[in-house]
C-alpha cells in the first residue's frame, strides 16, 4: 500500500480510532528519531500507529508501541525492532507544556498521524487528549448522523 499524498505531505498511517475515544485539547508536530530501514519501510507506506502512545521519560518524549515493519529489501543484519521505543524531537517548552498537563490533568499524549513533510522528513502529529466517557461517544455520534440526515433534507428540498 502506498501512502497518501496531501498539500506537499505523504501520510504514512493515521490514528483514525483516536477522534472517536479521546477528545482532542491541542496537536503539536514532533519529529522522530528513526533509524535507515525504518524510513524505507515508512517510505513504502507500511507503519501502524493505532496501539501507540507517547511518554514522558527521562527529560524527553518516547513513541512506543508504534510498528514499523522490517524492511524486506535490506539482509538480516541491518533490519531494526518493529516496536521498538523512538525518540520524538520537540523543543523542551513543548515538552515541557506537556509533561505537565498529562501530570495535573490527567490528559493522555495521543498520535495522530505519521507522515512526510514536504522537505522529506519524517514527522508525527501528537495531540493532548482526555479519554471520552460513552455517553460523549453517543452525543458525538448523535449530532454526526443529525448532520448527515439535515445535509440529506437539504438536497432533496432544494
Amino acid at each position: 500500500m502506498a501512502a497518501k499524498t496531501d498539500g506537499g505531505r505523504k501520510l504514512v498511517a493515521e490514528n483514525r480510532k483516536a477522534r472517536h475515544e479521546f477528545s482532542i485539547d491541542d496537536t503539536f508536530e514532533a519529529g522522530i528519531s528513526l533509524t535507515g530501514t525504518e524510513v524505507k519501510s515508512l517510505r513504502t507506506g507500511q507503519a501502524n500507529i493505532a496501539e501507540s502512545y507517547a511518554s514522558i521519560e527521562d527529560g524527553g518524549i518516547w513513541l512506543i508501541n508504534a510498528y514499523i515493519p522490517e524492511y524486506k529489501g535490506a539482509g538480516n543484519f541491518f533490519q531494526h525492532e518493529p516496536r521498538r521505543k523512538r525518540r520524538l524531537l520537540m523543543h523542551a517548552r513543548e515538552i515541557h507544556k506537556l509533561a505537565i498537563a498529562k501530570d495535573r490533568q490527567g490528559m493522555t499524549i495521543v498520535p495522530l498521524q505519521l507522515y512526510f513533510n514536504s522537505r522529506g522528513l519524517a514527522k508525527l502529529k501528537l495531540a493532548l487528549a482526555e479519554g471520552k466517557k460513552l455517553h460523549d461517544k453517543r452525543a458525538d455520534e448523535a449530532k454526526r448522523d443529525w448532520n448527515r440526515q439535515k445535509a440529506r433534507l437539504m438536497r432533496e428540498k432544494g
